[in-house]
């Protein structure tokens, strides 16, 4: 159980690599903080200016103008820019400056920066496989010049709340290994972006001129498939016992895709089960203040689709291991999509929603059907900005002393509600929980802190998890940990300001909890190879990569 051990060193690559081409390869690049030693070593002297600084001095300079640029997008591009030259000062300035830069480099800014990439983009990162590369993705592979053990994988048809952003979805990949880094210290060099693209049915892209995808219609059905496995396979082939994720689907492709292989080989998708470990993690904290037990509450998801379903499933395994029924806690979970409550006599549904239909009268609105079937906790996963109204929230606080509400969409523009409403439209008894930063409310005399039902939580610690186990599949049980494992590192300072979540900056402690509950899983399920380590968490915090020269 020993990645780092698996890398080459640093020093054995420096000294394969000298002069320009070690200041331009950002793996290795040290800029002004090579010592004067390494200049005359590495041929670096007159390359550089005199000085010598050291991390900490350049990391101050990197935030002071960062802080100086007019707007998230332009603070986007420079962190990018950073990142292209010098891998190590990109992942301390974020470490060090957590709260601030996360959501710069992912959600929410990171929509944006999709939307805008081919006007943005300076260099490619990662690999940029198309269907026009059908037979030959094996090849395409070979051009990757690390051993990957982690691959983020999307073809950007469903890019947040934002639908088809097509190969500019490629931002998501690069920020989402970001984070497995910064919050989970996966080695950079291990760590693979793969945009699948397929072509997009977005208009608007198939005429930008700065667009930088296949200009095309999606492909879809058998061909779909068969570039979808060839890539998988090729993928197995070349990095063996590599970790997929699979990120940003469409609907109909995210399921079909981790039914397909979650039981061959280790992946997972993050919108379905990272997603679900991190809402399940905030009602098991939320429950510390209401009371009661899981499997007693009623719980109404406004949107059916990846994220729904999947908390969905999670809730009604974690209410099993409570002593429910199946049935029973299915029947404690309803759904509304865009053509109202889910119930059993509409035609038309899909197997997912099925699963989650009851009978029940037609109701054709979210509010309408809050008022009917009176939740306790309201769950919105839809991305349609703005439908947890006042008089939803209301509502809520009329049914429950503690409404539990969770906004988890995103980007911010897509949110159900702001933190702000949630507490005002509930006198400040909302169990509130969000898919984007918000800052802290004041209400009388209380200030509330909400903190972001963010992935970020949960899947860098089950990749690390994953990978440093080398487990050979990824399971429910390993989100189910997971998410349990968050909910117990909610401290009582964190419930009395309303934080449902740990402080963010806490997070490669979060990362590692869960990465050593998860490692536990896959041994006691016969998963992983090899001795168990004595202690799992000492084991795999020493994995972590630590951004320093």
């Amino acid at each position: 159980m020993n990645v780092r051990a698996e890398l080459d060193t640093e020093q054995a690559n420096l000294q394969s690599l000298r002069g320009l081409a070690l200041l331009r390869d950002p793996l290795l690049n040290r800029g002004t903080a090579f010592t004067e030693e390494e200049r005359d070593r590495f041929g670096l002297r007159g390359l550089l200016p005199p000085h010598v600084l050291t991390m900490a001095e350049q990391a101050t300079r990197i935030m002071s103008n960062l802080r100086r640029l007019p707007n998230d997008l332009e603070k986007y591009v420079a962190l990018n820019a950073l990142h292209d030259r010098n891998e190590a000062l990109f992942f301390r300035v974020v470490c060090d400056n957590i709260d601030e830069i996360q959501p710069l480099i992912y959600t929410p800014t990171v929509g944006l920066a999709c939307q805008r990439f081919g006007h943005i983009f300076q260099r490619p990162r990662g690999l940029f496989i198309s269907a026009a590369d059908k037979g030959r993705v094996a090849k395409l592979l070979e051009n990757w010049p690390y051993s990957a053990k982690l691959i983020v994988v999307t073809d950007g048809e469903r890019i947040l709340g934002l639908g088809d952003l097509g190969a500019n979805g490629m931002g998501i990949p690069v920020g989402k290994l970001s984070l497995y880094t910064a919050c989970a210290g996966i080695d950079p060099h291990v760590c693979l972006p793969v945009m699948l693209d397929v072509g997009t049915n977005n208009e608007t892209l198939l005429n930008d001129p700065y667009y930088i995808g296949l200009r095309q219609k999606r492909v879809t059905g058998a061909a779909y498939d068969a570039f979808i496995d060839e890539f998988i396979t090729a993928a197995r082939a070349r990095f063996p016992n590599v970790l997929i994720q699979f990120e940003d689907f469409g609907n109909h492709s995210a399921f079909e895709l981790l039914n397909r292989y979650r039981n061959k080989i280790p992946t997972f998708n993050d919108d379905i089960q990272g997603t679900a470990a991190v809402a399940l993690a905030g009602m098991f904290t939320a429950l510390r203040v209401t009371g009661g037990k899981l499997s007693e509450q009623n719980i109404l998801f406004l949107g059916a689709g990846e994220a729904a379903i999947g908390i969905a499933d999670l809730v009604v395994s974690a209410m099993q291991a409570e002593g429910a029924s199946e049935k029973d806690a299915r029947g404690r979970i309803w759904l509304v999509d865009s053509r109202g409550l889910v119930v059993k006599d509409r035609a038309g549904l899909n197997e997912n929603k099925k699963r989650y239909a009851h009978a029940h009268h037609q109701v054709d609105d979210f509010p309408t059907a809050v008022k009917t079937l009176k939740p306790t906790a309201i769950i919105g996963v839809a991305a349609v900005g703005g439908t947890f109204t006042p008089e939803v929230l209301q509502t809520m606080a009329k049914i429950n002393e503690r409404p539990i509400v969770f906004a988890l969409s995103n980007p911010t523009s897509q949110a159900e509600c702001s933190a702000e409403e949630a507490y005002r439209h509930t006198d400040g008894r909302a169990l509130f929980a969000c898919g984007s930063p918000y800052d802290p409310v004041t209400l009388g005399s209380q200030t509330f802190v909400p903190r972001q039902g963010n992935n970020s939580y949960i899947f860098p610690g089950v990749g690390l998890g994953v990978i440093a186990s080398a487990a050979q599949l990824v399971t429910n049980d390993m989100f189910m940990a997971a998410a349990k494992t968050l909910a117990g590192l909610v401290d009582d300072a964190d419930l009395r300001q309303g934080s449902l979540y740990p402080a963010l900056p806490r997070i490669r402690e979060v990362s590692a909890e869960i990465a050593a509950a998860v490692a536990d899983v896959a041994f006691d399920a016969g998963l992983a190879p090899g001795v168990r380590p004595n202690n799992m968490r000492e084991a795999v915090a020493a994995q972590m990569y630590d951004p320093r020269y």
